[in-house]
């Protein structure tokens, strides 16, 4: 008999009768409670537990990090995928009611894999908002409303589907869940220009821990500062956001310009530091940095590559780069003119050529294991510094480093407008990552250490008082919490991330969520009383 994909929770209910007495017992009484609370039904695809075959394409599915995904990681006891926001709300009243411990994803990278995995308590059950991806595009209003589950690149297709001038200033990797990727800021090529993608948020639908569905109103102004930028998963399941749309020209102009340390990598890259935070508004000039292979056998060196969008034309970029960094020595043919959409396909390094239709399968480009870290930096590393860092790198299998320039709107807009904190003041982030692809321990404990490593040799080059990092680089070395976390531990890593905002976000949690129901290995505390 084949059954139908709309059958509901009853049906499901009886099929359940071969698991185990634990994991029967937990997802009965879970599955009865939404069958109590939920508006509409559920269909027996809206469930995935251990003993289904799909459950480990399931869980895999937007998971980056491949550390997160090895057998001896606490998985969760099965996963649920709302296909409505009620059954979103339906599943945190249910997980409150019965006290199980829920972790919930909108896709994306989750560098420590907070969102489908546990390292301080278990069992646990996840929710998965990939169905959750609809996009309303308003241009006459400036605005759209995007539920979580979309990914940035859909995002951005269904608003180029509308307009040729209308654009988001949100994240550079096209497979990002917009849900997660707001809640942290949101990094873009067109942030010097208008800010993160947590500025440009006009409205947001959350479930609270009540299991209600708040909008900006009802939730009331300290909340929905506190989720534009104060870091996922800590007040409540994020459904939907309404972004602001900026303008964007029908021309834009793109380049890629790779200089190696045989053609003078480290001095230009110090003249960079003193200019990218100087450069027009218009100008994002972003540099990834690797070790790459020469011509002679067996050598290697390292390449940094001048990765650049220009909101305008090639003409008008050439005179603002020959009078504002003429050391690069851009030509006219390194620079490709094209659309706004097709310039987020180049930076997100898709091959020329590819159409823009690619953004709607919201598939990863990597999946490996992987370490990363991050930094602000506030003054030019020296050149005998950076001479020694390519020692560093040219020692490790597959590093990477990505530099971000500030300057521009980002030093415009105030260190507390939103809890994302490092605004003025900063030349540059450093994204630090090393990969490999084999998952044993050794393996594993010589990259740790090489990035390790690296980190603390970067910490001469680096404000201290705190240390900053961007809390979408999630960086479990900074701290983690236990299940109730006091401030004094958690704002070792908590002021890294928010600095002085950090006292107010707990301040939000500790009124919104006292019982710290929604919590992770570095969620927000509650002051307890």
């Amino acid at each position: 008999m084949a059954f139908s994909s709309t059958m509901i929770l009853p049906l499901l209910l009886v099929l359940l009768s071969a698991f185990s007495a634990t994991s029967k017992s937990v997802q009965e009484n879970f599955m009865q409670c939404l069958d109590a609370n939920s508006v509409h039904p559920i269909p027996i695809s809206a469930f995935c537990s251990q003993t289904n075959s799909s459950f480990t394409s399931v869980l895999n599915s937007t998971a980056q990090n491949l550390r997160y995904l090895m057998p001896l990681v606490p998985k969760p006891e099965f996963i649920f995928i709302p296909v409505y926001e009620s059954h979103a709300k339906s599943a945190v009243i249910c997980a409150k009611r019965l006290a199980i411990h829920l972790r919930f994803r909108s896709g994306g990278h989750d560098y420590e894999g907070l969102s489908y995995a546990s390292e301080i308590e278990t069992p646990f059950i996840l929710i998965d908002l990939i169905q959750l991806r609809s996009i309303n595009v308003d241009i006459d209003d400036n605005s759209a409303w995007v539920q979580a589950g979309a990914t940035v690149g859909e995002v951005y297709y269904r608003i180029s589907e509308k307009s040729k001038t209308h654009g988001f200033p949100a994240g550079l990797c096209s497979s990002l869940g917009i849900g997660g990727h707001i809640t942290g800021g949101a990094y873009g090529s067109m942030m010097r220009k208008y800010g993160l993608g947590a500025d440009n948020v006009l409205d947001a639908r959350i479930v609270d821990v009540n299991g209600e569905i708040l909008d900006r109103a009802a939730m009331g102004e300290d909340l929905f500062w506190a989720i534009r930028g104060g870091g996922g998963a800590s007040f409540g399941v994020i459904l939907a956001w309404k972004i602001k749309l900026v303008a964007v020209p029908e021309t834009v102009t793109v380049f890629t310009v790779p200089k190696t340390l045989e053609q003078g990598a480290t001095k230009i890259l110090y003249r960079w530091q003193q200019v990218a935070d100087k450069l027009d508004d218009d100008l994002f000039i972003r540099v990834v940095i690797q070790v790459t292979k020469t011509s002679q056998k067996g050598k290697r060196t390292v390449t940094t590559a001048y990765n650049a969008l220009y909101l305008g034309d090639a003409e008008r970029l050439l005179q603002v780069m020959d009078q504002s960094f003429p050391e690069l020595g851009l030509a006219r043919k390194d620079c490709i003119e094209t659309s706004w959409i097709k310039s987020v396909l180049y930076i997100a390094g898709f091959p020329s050529e590819t159409p823009p239709e690619v953004l709607l399968e919201g598939k990863s480009l990597f999946k490996n294991y992987f370490k990363a870290k991050s930094d602000f930096v506030q003054q030019p590393i020296p050149e005998t510094a950076l001479e020694r860092l390519w020692e560093m790198l040219l020692e490790e299998e597959s590093p990477l480093m990505i530099w971000n320039p500030y300057g521009g709107m980002m030093a415009n807009i105030s260190d507390s407008a939103i809890p994302f904190p490092h605004r003025k003041g900063n030349l540059f982030k450093i994204q630090y990552v090393t990969s490999w692809y084999e998952g044993s321990k050794d393996a594993t404990r010589k990259h740790m250490d090489w990035i390790k490593g690296l980190y603390d040799y970067m910490s001469a080059y680096v404000p201290t008082s705190p240390r900053g990092a961007y809390v979408n680089y999630r960086d479990l070395d900074l701290g983690m919490n236990h299940k109730n976390a006091s401030y004094t531990e958690a704002s070792v890593w908590g002021t890294m991330y928010f600095k002085g905002n950090f006292r107010r976000l707990v301040k939000i949690k500790s009124k919104v969520d006292p019982g710290n129901f929604f919590r992770h290995e570095q969620s927000i505390p509650v002051v307890l009383g």
